[in-house]
């Protein structure tokens, strides 16, 4: 069977990506098609904040594309390793949260270790953070995007717990997502599913799937990554077959072999 991903390219370096990877081991013969493309900005003024971690209390992340930009920060003292190692040793004596697996080992990558990755989304990250955190304590260093979900940042300060967010890159449509949503439906022809990565693919891919597809359209399972993607597919409409339980690749390639079984 055929499987769509609509989603941000692989995170990491070399080799397949981990959702088409799993879902091959599983019998689905998935694509992938990215949806969005990123622009870092702010990176002088994180730089800045990344070097007084005396003044913090503790870095979050919600997204691969922030931690990607902390390495983008700390590549540039390559020149200056034992300083930048210093500074890696003195986050590493803080609190690190993380949403997920994939973002969890980036931070790992960097040198970083990270708690938290299990909680799956940013509610839960936040419920996490209070349990571990005090009011009055020094903020917690939140990088984050421009469109970022506001449920993290209230949470935390309803229960008084000071964060300081940087906007660290912006979202944006992929300029090749028409192009390869048609070629690929003119190809391959009406996929058995297709998955949702975010709020955001949901906003700039959904129009086009269904010209796509057409009166076809309710021949395909549709699926998404977590709870706050399903929600975006539901406000526009969209029956969502299921939602992974953990964003994983093995949580997204359990369910859709339930639901594409049935």
């Amino acid at each position: 069977m055929k499987v769509l991903l609509l989603k941000d390219p692989k995170d990491g370096e070399a080799g397949p990506d981990p959702y088409v990877k799993e879902l091959g081991l599983h019998g689905l013969e998935a694509t992938l098609i990215p949806v969005l493309s990123f622009e870092f900005v702010s990176l002088p003024s994180l730089f800045e904040k990344l070097s007084g971690p005396e003044s913090y209390g503790g870095l979050i992340f919600t997204s691969p594309r922030a931690v990607e930009a902390v390495k983008l920060c700390l590549d540039e003292q390559k020149c200056k390793k034992a300083w930048a190692d210093s500074l890696r040793e003195k986050w590493n004596s803080k609190s690190v949260y993380v949403v997920g697996k994939a973002t969890a080992s980036l931070v790992k990558a960097i040198g970083i270790t990270p708690q938290g990755e299990d909680s799956g989304n940013a509610e839960k990250l936040a419920e996490y953070i209070c349990l571990r955190e005090t009011s009055g304590s020094s903020p917690l260093l939140f990088p984050c995007g421009a469109l970022k979900r506001e449920a993290l940042p209230k949470i935390l300060k309803e229960k008084k717990i000071a964060l300081e967010s940087l906007t660290v890159y912006q979202t944006a449509q992929h300029p090749n997502i028409q192009k390869s949503l048609t070629s690929y439906f003119s190809q391959v022809g009406i996929p058995a599913s297709i998955v949702f990565f975010s709020p955001s693919g949901v906003k700039f891919c959904l129009e086009h799937v269904q010209e796509l597809s057409g009166s076809l359209i309710d021949q395909m399972k549709f699926a998404a990554i977590g709870p706050t993607t399903a929600d975006a597919m539901v406000a526009e409409g969209i029956w969502v077959s299921c939602t992974a339980k953990n964003p994983t690749p093995e949580g997204l390639a359990a369910e859709l072999k339930r639901v594409l079984q049935q």
